[in-house]
């Protein structure tokens, strides 16, 4: 298995455990034994619980393109230090991205928008590593 498809793993099982910090946070807004029926009328997600579910959401978004990206280049066989590298990026930026968002940082000292700064640094590494398709 490539670096870059055991990231693509990485980053899916990184997705699933996204509801699991949500929902526990959401059960024990609205109490468990509500989570455990059809979900209707339920309070809207305040805190922890929304910004969880946002940045699960976010991270789904970003999932797909990349995803496609790295599978795409597997089968055409493209692997290369840039691959390897835009990956990791990749990851660890959506790691923080995570992070801050469920966190709620919005800033850290002296950096305004660090949640925008690791959205636009995991979207650059995709943007590479795209290139890297093209390029042979």
């Amino acid at each position: 298995m490539t670096i870059e498809l055991a990231l693509l793993v990485f980053n899916a099982l990184f997705c699933l455990a996204f509801p699991w910090v949500y929902n526990w946070s959401y059960g024990k807004q609205v109490g468990g034994k509500r989570l455990l029926g059809n979900r209707d009328n339920l309070p809207e997600r305040q805190g922890l619980a929304a910004r969880g579910l946002r940045a699960h959401q976010n991270h789904l978004e970003n999932l797909v393109p990349f995803a496609i990206i790295v599978l795409v280049a597997h089968a055409i066989g493209i692997s290369n230090t840039v691959t390897v590298a835009c990956a990791v990026v990749f990851t660890l930026a959506r790691i923080a991205h995570a992070g801050f968002y469920v966190a709620g940082i919005t800033r850290v000292p002296g950096i305004n928008g660090v949640r925008s700064i690791a959205y636009f640094v995991s979207l650059f590494a995709t943007l590479a590593f795209v290139s890297q398709l093209f390029g042979s």
